[in-house]
């Protein structure tokens, strides 16, 4: 009856001391969340395993939004610079998904090189094939803004008569892996442009279960 008074020795038992939160919630997901998903076969039909990379890494940021709308520029004006490999121009100029990390210097990292370093959370991205990864890169560069996030740079979506251009990989389903990571999801609208594309409507909709991200 009067156990409460002493302690629960099972309790006492787990307890355990991390040095912090995430080495705490990494244990934690191995421990006890990791076997359910396992026996459950969640990873074979919704999401794979979480990597150490997805407790540690930085918070990131997803730009979306049509060719020319202002994804880069936005990019440019908040890191006070551009990034390795920003062009800027009136046409489809970032035919890439771009990783915009803080790094010591300048420096570009293709896709394929990404997906083997678990100390960051793209690993998963190799199931998409190599024909992504060669529109897949990291951009790093010492930048205060950089220091807290991660921004994710993305294609300009398509309209008009660019839609019938083939990209060579799923958009909308690297779009979807992104925004069910991310943290928040910018989209960026041209207020010339009173309509969207197609393809921006798909994206949108892949995008569902995510609106609270969406700025």
């Amino acid at each position: 009856m009067f156990k409460w008074l002493t302690g629960d020795n099972r309790r006492s038992q787990d307890n355990r001391v991390f040095t912090d939160v995430a080495e705490g919630l990494q244990r934690l997901y191995r421990d006890k969340l990791l076997p359910v998903e396992s026996e459950h076969d969640f990873h074979h039909f919704y999401s794979p395993v979480l990597t150490d990379a997805d407790f540690t890494a930085r918070p990131m940021v997803l730009l979306i939004g049509q060719y020319s709308a202002g994804k880069s520029t936005f990019i440019r004006h908040l890191l006070g610079r551009d990034y390795p490999g920003l062009r800027i121009g009136p046409e489809p100029t970032t035919d890439k998904f771009v990783a915009v990390c803080h790094g010591e210097q300048d420096q570009v990292i293709p896709g394929n090189a990404l997906v083997v370093d678990k100390s960051l959370p793209f690993t998963q991205l190799s199931c998409f094939g190599n024909a992504f990864l060669t529109r897949f890169e990291c951009a790093r560069l010492p930048s205060a803004p950089l220091q807290g996030m991660t921004l994710i740079d993305t294609p300009g979506i398509l309209s008009g008569e660019k839609q019938r251009v083939k990209r060579g990989y799923e958009f909308e389903t690297i779009v979807r892996w992104f925004a069910d990571r991310v943290d928040m999801i910018i989209m960026l609208f041209d207020v010339a442009k009173l309509d969207i594309s197609d393809e921006f409507r798909r994206t949108i909709v892949g995008m569902r279960g995510n609106d609270h991200k969406i700025h």
